[in-house]
């Protein structure tokens, strides 16, 4: 389906990477150096929710309703993303009826290969802070392996903005400067060599702005918000940051021609296991999220557990905690079983590098159990023996039949 670039604790990008007195993002280090691998981003990638038979129903969102204090009626978070879904679809499924027309980049002075320069950087970068990803994307067609580090770069460097050393001198007019940056750059009118790259993305595959802007407003949202008083403020902040580049990318990494899936369910996928890898990250960096003053947990269940702010920023493991992360894993557990009937929807060329993201970041979920839910001073993480056992466990699976069809079989 699409790599999900998860969030992470990482340091930012240079003082180059700020935004200048113009108004435009400088990302000279992307553009040009190399940086320590520390990372605030993981790729990653999509999941289903619920049947993949043929001709059995789309995937269900869990809620659709709530009723306010006042007895109003309210959508639910989940509701109005897949809302976002159905119509990222209708979009896949009206282009491909209809062929992008070839376009390319106008507005920028591109030298000769430029091009060519442009995603070869945006390979370069792919492969510095995601290297497992990046070499199942060497078993991809060179243009959707392209395609695909285009897409992880602007995430990339969306994030930065936030989570980066300049991220208290970005303020909300800052993103709304990218925002429209995003717009000229699918329009044909980008500002540097990787807006170039990904410019020319949007227009050689089905990809929608909605899910960019999303993100950015993800980005917003860190500026003014540090708590999140149920799940489904959650959820929407988990999409927004993570749920997002599955959308952005499901017309890249292409459906298999012999699935019986339909569209709505393959983005489904893509969605939801962005908020199981979020989920997660959030459940491995709690210690280091509250010493940044952010509490990424429901507040409702923390009191329900008997739990307040006061217990996460001490930072000491009771069974009162453990219980609670208990719950916690159960959930994000629950996204990836429902993401691995959706893996195998894809195209077969786009499924390794998935797989292997997917089979890597689910450990980290065991690594937090065997620190004995210490996530406040231990960060769990999967070492480099386990990587390399999961590349081949990644590679099998990446050769099975679609889930829909294996389904249908008797």
């Amino acid at each position: 389906m699409a790599i999900i670039l998860v969030r992470a604790a990482s340091p930012g990008l240079s003082a180059a990477d700020s935004i200048s007195h113009q108004g435009t993002l400088q990302c000279s280090t992307l553009l040009k150096t190399k940086r320590p691998a520390a990372r605030r981003w993981m790729p990653c990638s999509l999941l289903g929710l619920h049947p993949w038979e043929a001709g059995r129903p789309s995937p269900a969102v869990y809620s659709s309703l709530a009723v306010n204090p006042a007895g109003e009626a309210v959508v639910s978070s989940e509701q109005k993303v897949y809302d976002v879904v159905l119509k990222q679809a209708a979009l896949l499924k009206r282009q491909l009826r209809t062929p992008v027309l070839d376009a390319r980049p106008q507005d920028m002075d591109m030298p000769r290969n430029g091009l060519k320069e442009a995603y070869d950087r945006c390979g370069e970068i792919c492969e510095e802070y995601a290297k497992t990803f990046y070499l199942g994307t060497m078993l991809m067609t060179e243009e959707r392996r392209r395609a695909i580090w285009a897409i992880y770069v602007w995430c990339r460097r969306t994030d930065e903005l936030v989570d980066g050393p300049n991220a208290n001198y970005i303020t909300p007019t800052a993103l709304d400067r990218w925002e429209k940056r995003l717009e000229d750059l699918f329009t044909g009118r980008p500002y540097d060599m990787l807006d170039a790259a990904l410019s020319d993305t949007t227009s050689r595959f089905p990809i929608d702005i909605q899910p960019f802007r999303d993100m950015i407003e993800g980005m917003r949202s860190d500026l003014r918000k540090t708590r999140y008083n149920n799940f489904d403020e959650l959820y929407m902040y988990c999409y927004y940051v993570a749920g997002t580049v599955g959308l952005m990318s499901v017309p890249v990494m292409g459906i298999a021609s012999e699935s019986k899936a339909t569209t709505e369910s393959v983005y489904s996928a893509a969605l939801a296991l962005g908020i199981a890898n979020q989920l997660t990250n959030i459940l491995r960096d709690v210690g280091e999220d509250a010493r940044r003053g952010r509490i990424y947990l429901p507040q409702d269940e923390l009191a329900q557990a008997g739990l307040s702010d006061e217990d996460i920023f001490k930072g000491v493991v009771t069974n009162r905690w453990r219980n609670f992360m208990k719950r916690q894993i159960k959930r994000a557990r629950m996204f990836f079983e429902e993401a691995e009937r959706g893996v195998t929807e894809l195209s077969q060329a786009s499924r390794w590098p998935v797989w292997a993201s997917l089979l890597l970041y689910r450990q980290i979920l065991d690594e937090i159990e065997a620190n004995d839910y210490n996530n406040f001073t231990k960060r769990a993480y999967v070492g480099k023996g386990k990587k390399l056992l999961a590349l081949p466990v990644a590679y099998g699976k990446s050769l099975l039949l679609p889930c829909s069809l294996r389904n249908g079989q008797t």
